[in-house]
């Protein structure tokens, strides 16, 4: 199978997106031979669309286990323009308002859309709404007779992001449309009138190994932690991530158990800055408790979930919560938002707890609970564990997504 991802960054740069492209892409080749290749643009941060970063990756094609990789350079002239008549438009609701907001976040990639329409690809694979990539990919599929599958990776409570009818317009013109979780796939057929025909729900996957319990006592070991609980939350450090509203849980939670351990492990971004400030305004017995970790190497990941005891996400926000399977996988509890998709991942007082978001107080006595009771800690990591197993490996995600090529492409023929 001849088969075309287009993405809006690709590793190394850091993401979930960029993540489960590749991840797919690499075991498309490793698992069925298949010839993918993968349009992207030289972005290492998204940031770099509309001039927060200035870092970039070169132009042109290399190979990269076995994938075609392709970077196109960002036009990115405009930006304070584009900026400023979105954000009246939309405070407006001035028509085509979606449209500006796109037309701000971009990416614009010159030569992108007649790329694909001449790749010669028996299927594309687009990811993720709402930047621009997206409308390239959809016009050049229907362009050259193309089948086109989207997964749009959808936040439905970012209005700002996803209140664009675009988007479902464009859901619409596609011959398949992955959702992440059922939420999200009730969503588009009941508010947006989507056919349930075309909607086909598959998460985001894994790589499994078996707990390394060694190397989490190691990590506790050389950070000085002995067995008081350590709380860990995982993500990129950006606003939306809601740090600031897990510090204000653990100050509750410090009252009850002073010797809890915070781990906040991501990558670095502009926020970071503001979430060193937010720690710093802390009591120092309690700014003793934290650990922050910025743009530690990928191996690390799993030591870091070994030598944790609760996992937090408390943002709410998410299009899916590949961290919460991460978690899962090292056989650990999660806790996260009683709110949209994450709610629907979250099997509550099985694997594990749903808060209130974005209250602080109901954070905190979740978090408690799990600390005051290591038995269900226990419990709820295994089942976790045997979740991810079913359904969020690699293999299977693959499998599934490309059961959605194979149909469409027949479909097609």
């Amino acid at each position: 199978m001849k088969i075309l991802h287009v993405v809006h960054a690709y590793p190394p740069s850091l993401g979930g997106s960029q993540t489960l492209t590749a991840q797919l892409a690499e075991h498309l080749v490793a698992n069925y031979g298949d010839d993918v290749t993968v349009f992207t643009s030289v972005a290492r941060n998204i940031d770099y669309f509309w001039g927060g970063d200035s870092q970039a990756l070169p132009s042109g094609i290399e190979q990269m286990n076995g994938v075609t990789v392709r970077r196109f350079p960002v036009a990115k002239r405009l930006n304070t323009v584009r900026w400023l008549l979105s954000g009246v438009a939309y405070r407006l609701r001035l028509p085509y308002n979606d449209w500006l907001r796109t037309w701000q976040t971009g990416p614009f990639m010159p030569g992108l859309r007649p790329a694909i329409a001449q790749s010669g690809a028996e299927v594309i694979f687009a990811t993720a709404f709402p930047l621009w990539h997206m409308y390239d990919a959809v016009a050049a599929a229907q362009q050259a007779q193309i089948p086109i599958v989207l997964l749009g990776a959808l936040h439905l409570a970012d209005r700002w992001g996803y209140d664009r009818p675009m988007i479902y317009q464009a859901i619409r013109q596609a011959d398949a449309y992955i959702a992440h979780t059922r939420y999200e796939r009730d969503d588009l057929i009941q508010r947006q009138k989507i056919p349930a025909a075309k909607l086909h729900v598959i998460g985001a996957g894994v790589a499994v190994a078996p707990p390394n319990n060694d190397a989490g006592a190691a990590l506790r070991q050389a950070r000085g932690w002995g067995a008081e609980p350590v709380v860990m939350m995982l993500g990129k450090q950006v606003a939306r991530k809601r740090f600031d509203l897990l510090l204000d849980a653990m100050r509750t939670v410090w009252t009850d158990q002073p010797t809890a351990r915070l781990l906040l492990a991501g990558g670095r971004t502009t926020y970071t800055q503001t979430l060193e400030q937010q720690i710093s305004r802390l009591p120092p017995a309690q700014q003793a408790n934290i650990s922050l970790l910025s743009d530690f190497d990928e191996a690390q990941k799993a030591a870091l979930l070994n030598a944790s005891d609760i996992f937090v996400l408390a943002s709410g926000h998410e299009s899916f919560g590949i961290a919460f399977v991460e978690a899962w996988a090292a056989g650990k509890p999660v806790i996260g938002a009683r709110s949209g998709a994450l709610a629907s991942l979250i099997d509550e007082g099985i694997d594990g707890l749903l808060f209130d978001y974005p209250h602080a107080a109901s954070l905190a006595q979740a978090i408690l609970t799990l600390i005051e009771n290591p038995s269900q800690r226990q419990q709820m990591g295994a089942a976790g564990r045997h979740k991810v197993l079913e359904k969020f490996t690699w293999e299977k995600v693959t499998a599934q997504v490309r059961a959605v090529y194979t149909e469409i492409i027949n479909r097609k023929r």
